[in-house]
């Protein structure tokens, strides 16, 4: 369910879709996106919705007597746009306060004399 209108889609496409919304709910970014959806008649079609930090769907499983829907470049969109508001790795350099025995110590040396 997005904005009162009921949509029916795969379930990989609206876990997608959730898991976009929930990356983009800790930004300021707000998109357009394009999935595929099925008409009461069976046949396909597709939607148009503007996500972002806002947006409140609802996913609820539904019986249904036509086959899945499923578009597997949508599925890699949304995998990439996700994975795109996700923060870059950190990395962390172990203070003295942090090395608590010597092997940790060791390690913290060697790694500082190699890199």
């Amino acid at each position: 369910m997005y904005a009162g209108t009921k949509l029916l889609t795969g379930d990989d496409i609206a876990i997608g879709v959730l898991r976009y919304c929930e990356a983009l709910a800790g930004s300021v970014v707000a998109e357009v996106i394009e999935i595929p959806v099925r008409k009461a008649d069976g046949s396909l079609s597709r939607a148009t919705l503007l996500v972002g930090p806002t947006s409140q769907m609802v996913a609820e499983d539904v019986e249904s007597e036509w086959d899945e829907v499923i578009d597997l470049d949508v599925m890699r969109r949304l995998g990439e746009r996700t994975r795109a508001q996700q923060p870059v790795a950190a990395i962390h350099y172990p203070s003295e306060d942090d090395i608590e025995d010597e092997a940790l110590a060791d390690a913290a040396d060697r790694w500082d004399s190699e890199y």
